[in-house]
């Protein structure tokens, strides 16, 4: 039997089609507390089970998957040039991270190519020197029989300085009512509850920490007249004398956040999607029947849905300075508003903003016209409009990204190769961005939520959106997984932070320097290097220099 074993970066998506010609990653720096990724890409010419373990120091501390193949049955939507694609043809692609250990430490391979995904958390506490991760790969017929072994080993050299923590604001919309779906559990059952916090738990674990509290189910995505399951957190009863709100439900969400770390929270917004145009599905009992109170029926501008947001806005605002968290949340009024909208936003925007003084508020848009008049307290900028926002004096600026764009700017479409998701980082710094915001977390519906999908085989809405754009993770037995694009995402995260580290060494403006140096020209998110190489290499210089810095200090 031949085989073929080589260790490759993150930033690689092996193919079944793929012969392997890729560049061999041997060592890495590192700094305590940051999390390293790369892969093992593994290749027989006949049918083979594979052993896999770990030897090393840090052997608790690593953790191994086997990258699983899904359906990208979308990978454009809009015709769009070729250039910084893998391909645009629908197919199989390398995305779902299968914990080793439900396979019992074992791989099957079958003749084509595959990756073992390797995570080292590396432990903040840990002493710098340079630590061994060697994995050990014992090749077996499918009968039993021994073929050979093979071993790789990654040297991690640990450099005496610590991640810092976390600056950037990270959110993912969450969506309580897939998780029920997708799971075949009761709304708020307790498996349902189950579920939930296993889902929050992944969030925080890819460096989400921020996470959209639906006090209403969110009036996002929902073809007009619809409704999507109901998951309100905040009871609502209407009296004689006003209206009463129960907040249990939304406290024990609350908690399960603070318990897996999220420190940002985001209010599910209060006017429907594009325009602000109507109200969102809000379920309300009054003389013992519960039905939706508020909805599509109801204009924005209800007087009725004026009257209930005067008193729902303050009780909402009450809890969270009960929690704590008044001060870390933001509100939202409508989703992606345009100058159509204009009106009905800025009715909406007057009505909320002195109920909500002690929090902030936030809204993606693409139009500069939307900040400059004062409508939004903070833009959250389309990424490509970005340039136009960052020539304002706009304070706390965020960036999204979602459905598009298709060409030239970072997106986490499984047809594009990594580096698109990677270099997010490195621009996030380069512009000092307050966060990142991107709508799908785990949405597993059709298009304006008409049906539920299978995102095994549509990952992209059943063709609505570009293959991966609605999820990040994927369902799993009473769980959940992660994937090539959450971990990505993540190790643009930590490359930010890196930045980070090493300006409080020398300042940002040598940092930014360095950074446009490498690139050959200013970084910006419309023109950045298109290849994983200027990636890996300027985190490596950047850590580098950290080292080089902190051993310069220590001798002074």
């Amino acid at each position: 039997m031949n085989i073929t074993v080589k260790q490759i970066s993150s930033l690689e998506k092996v193919r079944r089609s793929d012969k392997g010609e890729y560049p061999v990653c041997q060592s890495r720096y590192a700094l305590p507390g940051e999390r390293i990724c790369y892969q093992l890409y593994i290749h027989t010419d006949d049918q083979a089970v594979v052993h896999a373990s770990v030897r090393s120091e840090l052997n608790g501390a690593v953790r191994l998957y086997r990258v699983r193949d899904v359906m990208m049955d979308a990978p454009v939507v809009i015709p769009t040039a070729m250039e910084d694609y893998i391909t645009q043809e629908p197919g199989l692609m390398p995305d779902v991270l299968i914990p080793l250990e439900e396979m019992g430490h074992k791989l099957y391979v079958d003749k084509v190519p595959c990756a073992l995904w390797v995570r080292v958390d590396i432990p903040r506490d840990i002493r710098p020197g340079s630590y061994e991760v060697t994995l050990c790969l014992e090749f077996r017929r499918p009968g039993g029989a021994y073929v050979d072994s093979v071993r790789k080993t990654m040297e991690l050299k640990v450099i005496p300085a610590v991640m810092p923590e976390q600056r950037l604001i990270y959110t993912r919309w969450l969506y309580l009512d897939c998780i029920a779906t997708a799971h075949h559990v009761e709304v708020f059952s307790e498996a349902h509850w189950y579920l939930i916090e296993r889902y929050i738990r992944a969030a925080a674990d890819l460096g989400i920490n921020m996470l959209m509290v639906p006090v209403h189910t969110p009036p996002l995505d929902t073809e007009v007249g619809t409704a999507r399951p109901c998951v309100q957190l905040v009871d609502v009863e209407k009296t004689e004398s006003g209206y009463r709100f129960g907040f249990a439900r939304f406290h024990r969400f609350i908690g399960l956040c603070k318990k897996y770390g999220i420190r940002y929270f985001e209010i599910a917004h209060m006017f429907t999607q594009w325009g602000a145009g109507a109200t969102p599905n809000i379920m309300v009992t009054e003389n013992g029947k519960t039905g939706y109170g508020f909805g599509w029926h109801a204009a924005s501008d209800d007087p009725r849905y004026v009257e209930f947001l005067q008193q729902y806005i303050p009780a909402i605002v009450r809890e969270l300075e009960k929690a704590g968290i008044a001060d870390q949340t933001y509100f939202h009024v409508s989703d992606e508003p345009n100058v159509n909208d204009e009106l009905l936003y800025r009715k909406a925007a007057d009505l909320i903003r002195p109920l909500t003084v002690s929090c902030r508020s936030f809204d993606t848009l693409s139009q500069v016209d939307f900040y400059e008049k004062g409508l939004v307290e903070t833009p959250v900028t389309l990424i490509s409009s970005i340039h136009k926002f960052l020539e304002k004096p706009v304070k706390d600026q965020w960036v999204y990204y979602c459905c598009g764009p298709n060409e030239v700017y970072p997106n986490c479409f499984m047809a594009m190769p990594s580096y698109r998701v990677r270099i997010l980082g490195f621009l996030l710094y380069r512009y000092n961005i307050k966060g990142f915001l991107h709508w799908g977390f785990n949405f597993y519906n059709a298009i304006r939520s008409l049906y539920p999908i299978d995102p095994y085989l549509t990952t992209s809405s059943d063709g609505a959106f570009p293959s991966g754009d609605p999820l990040i993770v994927y369902p799993a037995h009473n769980g959940v997984y992660t994937s090539i694009r959450g971990e990505v995402t993540f190790e643009a995260v930590q490359d930010m932070n890196i930045c980070i580290a090493l300006e409080k060494l020398i300042g940002r403006e040598q940092v930014e320097r360095i950074i446009d140096q490498a690139a050959g020209k200013p970084l910006r998110f419309d023109d950045y290097p298109r290849s994983s190489e200027y990636i890996l290499k300027l985190r490596e210089t950047l850590l580098d220099r950290i080292a080089q810095q902190i051993g310069r200090d220590n001798e002074s």
